[in-house]
């Protein structure tokens, strides 16, 4: 970009150039200053047009490289320069707003395993990731991204695996647990034998799975040169019918140069670049123009699951108690066990009793069992809060109480038991987005013909929460591949689409889709997610969403009305011309002016529209952190326990 720039710089240092010898020295220095400039700053136009022809592109350049090659042959060099300046321009322009390429592939790099511990005998050395063999036993400490794929052969632990399955709840491990790279442990050490080299692994085949789709991913056609198909050629039909019936080379020459498709070469970068502007101060950060073309043609939005549709992490949704007991009871309890507990849904229970406004006493003899739950002394009782396996066994008639409580559907719960009897049954859930019901309506208004939810969670929970969405189509238990290929499938029916996600797991169908969007500042996926998408939401928030898609179409529209208008100024143009109302020189002028009114009119992408669907107003991002118990009908049904106690279990 910083070439072209440079490029239309020195041109226009030649024209003015010339004019000042003009004035100070005489029209004959004038002259050989534009002329000998002409011939230089033609060269690269030209061999860059030569070279797209040889490839079979006859694009707008075609006619732009004539005018300049006629006003080189007949002396005119005003107008050659002209053209040389609007062409060079048009293009730094246009660079300017395709962006630069997605780092994706380099952010999943050096976010990869670099290192393992191998144990060999009754020592640990450590290896790179690279070094890892099929069979090798491997301790993976606290901490520890796990480098390759394996099975747990010795300890027990909890994993991170949201950057693979994008769920954020951990998962219990334990012998004969399958574990992927990617994962991160939790708080115990264990080890386990690799099954596969980490370049063959998990995270591997992620990192591949960008890679191809980066590769394959088609380059967007300039809007330019879709009206070029035809207006080149009629353009020349005109040219050759001017000289056949006149033969006048110079007449001519002026219809080729007010026929010079500056508009076609202007309206569209402009227009981009005033919506990537606009987009920006909406907080939407646009990668490249080519995406906001995409969001306004695309018809069929896929959409993941946790984080994007819903918050992304558990919340309070209700608390059963049983006779004797109170909610207040039951938050006081639990909540003093769980002070100071690791586990997400601990801390969920002691946020929830501080916005209730429950005192939280102290506790003695408190014992964790990590992944399972937390035991200890309360006001003089003996309490236990967490999973199912680790209460109910403490309980009295446990299992006949909880089957009170527990609808047939299943939920992520906590059980609560005092003095050897089942208390209470928390039921937490991850709550649909409040906005997301309008954004749902906003994309079917502009044109969406389906809506998909793609989730790597269990189809029976990411169908509960898509029927509460409203989305008829909903694919689950799907890993980061298969909803690459999911979409790919999409992509190959001749359908536009948008992909719609926040983390790692969604860094290859975001980079597969015609368009991704990512919510960037609170996704699971950090930089991974927003390099490897087109467009990222900087507001927690799936308002700007609509935002975007409204953004794009307006572009598109403004874009095309621009090419439209600058077409038709034009073709007035090049009929006077035809007349020999116009001299070359005079016509490079009058398409100057015309280029003007084009750029002025693109320009209307910037401004926020002054009616209809336009300005849509972000509500404050909302954070699971921040947030009180919900009622459970707008919560996220979830088929695990509290603390999960086998991969089974674990969502």
């Amino acid at each position: 970009m910083k070439a072209r720039i440079a490029w239309a710089a020195i041109t226009l240092a030649v024209l003015l150039g010339g004019a000042a010898a003009r004035l100070t020295v005489g029209s004959h220095t004038a002259h050989i200053i534009w002329m000998t400039g002409l011939v230089v700053m033609a060269i690269p136009v030209v061999f860059a047009t030569l070279r797209a022809a040889m490839q079979g592109r006859f694009a707008t350049d075609v006619v732009a490289t004539l005018s300049i090659l006629g006003s080189i042959a007949l002396d005119q060099p005003i107008a050659g320069l002209v053209i040389v300046l609007m062409q060079t321009g048009g293009e730094a322009l246009e660079a300017y707003a395709e962006g630069k390429a997605s780092a994706a592939l380099r952010a999943l790099e050096e976010a990869a395993p670099r290192t393992a511990h191998r144990v060999v005998g009754n020592r640990v050395e450590e290896i790179s990731a690279a070094e890892v063999d099929v069979g090798d036993h491997l301790m993976i400490r606290p901490g520890d991204l796990i480098p390759s794929d394996g099975v747990v052969i010795e300890g027990e632990s909890e994993l991170d695996t949201s950057s693979l399955t994008g769920e954020p709840m951990p998962v219990s491990i334990e012998p004969g647990s399958n574990v992927m790279s990617g994962s991160v442990n939790g708080f115990r050490p264990f080890v386990i034998r690799a099954t596969a080299r980490a370049a063959e692994s998990q995270y591997a085949r992620v990192v591949a799975l960008v890679r191809t789709a980066q590769a394959s991913k088609a380059p967007i056609q300039r809007l330019a040169d879709r009206y070029a198909v035809w207006f080149t050629p009629a353009t020349l039909l005109i040219c050759g019918i001017v000289l056949a019936v006149t033969h006048d080379w110079l007449r001519t020459l002026a219809v080729l140069v007010v026929a010079t498709p500056c508009p076609l070469i202007l309206a569209a970068p402009v227009a981009i670049i005033g919506g990537i502007n606009r987009a920006a101060r909406r907080r939407i950060i646009v990668r490249h123009g080519g995406a906001l073309e995409q969001l306004a043609r695309a018809d069929i939005a896929v959409l993941d699951k946790t984080g994007t549709i819903t918050m992304g992490c558990p919340r309070l949704a209700s608390v059963h108690v049983n006779e004797g007991f109170t909610q207040q009871d039951a938050l006081r309890l639990a909540a003093t066990l769980e002070q100071g507990s690791s586990h997400l849904l601990g801390r969920v229970l002691v946020e929830s009793a501080e916005e209730e406004g429950v005192t939280i006493p102290s506790s003695s003899g408190r014992e964790e069992t990590p992944g399972q739950g937390v035991a200890g002394v309360v006001e003089g009782k003996n309490v236990r809060v967490g999973a199912r396996s680790f209460v109910l066994p403490h309980c009295e008639d446990g299992e006949v109480e909880a089957k009170r409580f527990e609808a047939k559907e299943q939920k992520l719960r906590a059980y609560l038991g005092v003095d050897g009897r089942l208390a209470a049954v928390f039921e937490y859930a991850d709550e649909i987005r409040p906005e997301l019901h309008d954004v749902l309506d906003t994309l079917r208004a502009y044109g969406f013909k389906r809506i998909l939810l793609l989730s790597g969670d269990h189809t029976p929970i990411a169908r509960a929460v898509a029927e509460r969405a409203g989305i008829t189509e909903t694919h689950g238990d799907l890993m980061p591949g298969d909803k690459a290929k999911f979409v790919e499938r999409l992509r190959s029916e001749g359908q536009g689409v948008m992909m719609v996600g926040d983390g790692v797991n969604d860094a290859p169908a975001l980079s597969t889709a015609n368009v991704g969007v990512a919510l960037g500042t609170h996704g699971r996926g950090g930089g991974i997610t927003t390099e490897a998408a087109d467009v990222i939401l900087l507001i927690d928030s799936l308002t700007g969403l609509s935002e975007a898609v409204e953004i794009g179409a307006r572009t598109l529209r403004v874009a095309k009305q621009s090419i439209g208008f600058g077409l038709g100024l034009s073709g007035v143009a090049m009929i006077i011309a035809a007349f020999g109302g116009l001299a070359p020189a005079v016509g490079a002028a009058v398409q100057e002016v015309i280029d003007v009114a084009v750029i002025l009119n693109a320009l209307r992408s910037s401004r926020e529209p002054m009616y209809g669907r336009g300005r849509i107003d972000t509500p404050l991002p909302v954070h699971c952190e921040s947030n009180g118990p919900e009622d459970a009908d707008a919560a996220d049904d979830q088929s695990v326990s509290a603390r999960p106690s086998s991969p089974e279990q674990a969502a």
